[in-house]
């Protein structure tokens, strides 16, 4: 029979893009690659591949102090979700673009391909998990983050935020509603935007003073990534989490 462990302790190392700036509070934290295949669940893929990437991802967890985890259907929104601890097993969801805890052993995922994984810690324990396209950074979504962090007792000014991988700035062009809607100035043709650089404004605007970004590109980098404006159906995830 099949393990339902999924991926090796060891293969999970190298199908994922680890958040080095976050290991010294003790939070796993890290974007999958390609490597690790896709875990879109409105692909044409079929459903038994994508549910067992999913329950290794679950194994992979708990070999990493996380029992529980929490995804969500997505719909390029500002809502967060805040999870408590006490519970075991994958919790999907709906209608929900970002997750915080304070709880230890509970992790955080997102899905993206293109979109930015925004990964938010504070040093005494509090995370949260942010899926940040151009309609979620408009709408605010860092900044609902940021607020589920301060009532769990982290103060702004003491987050660390990391962008992951996404698309840059060179490779997304959009259209003049788009700049208009996401940098609040006018605009009267179509421009490159950069999410990150905005995500990182907002953040400095909130108070954070430590913001890091990846330098890796889902569009430039597409051999190592999924990117939605590349043509591709599939899609990564971020995951965060601090070990019970």
């Amino acid at each position: 029979m099949p393990s339902t462990d999924g991926p090796s302790t060891g293969e999970w190392a190298i199908a994922v893009e680890p958040v080095a700036e976050l290991a010294p509070l003790g939070v796993t934290a890290f974007t999958t690659t390609r490597q690790a295949g896709s875990f879109g669940l409105a692909s044409s893929e079929p459903v038994q591949e994508v549910m067992d990437r999913w329950t290794g991802l679950l194994a992979h967890c708990r070999r990493g102090g996380a029992e529980a985890l929490a995804s969500a259907g997505q719909v390029h929104g500002a809502a967060v979700a805040v999870h408590a601890s006490g519970w075991h097993g994958w919790l999907r969801g709906r209608d929900l673009d970002g997750h915080g805890t304070a709880a230890r052993g509970v992790a955080l995922a997102v899905t993206v391909a293109d979109c930015t994984p925004v990964f938010l810690a504070h040093p005494a324990g509090p995370v949260a998990m942010l899926h940040a396209g151009w309609r979620g950074t408009a709408a605010g979504i860092l900044g609902e983050g940021l607020a589920v962090l301060r009532a769990q007792g982290a103060p702004s000014d003491e987050v660390l935020m990391h962008c992951g991988p996404a698309i840059c700035g060179a490779c997304y062009e959009v259209g003049p509603e788009v700049l208009e809607a996401v940098t609040g100035r006018p605009a009267q043709r179509k421009g490159y935007l950069d999410v990150r650089a905005v995500l990182a404004e907002q953040a400095t605007r909130a108070g954070l003073r430590s913001v890091s970004i990846s330098g890796w590109c889902t569009r430039c980098h597409n051999d190592r990534f999924f990117s939605h404006r590349a043509g591709d159906a599939g899609r990564q995830l971020g995951v965060i989490w601090r070990a019970g």
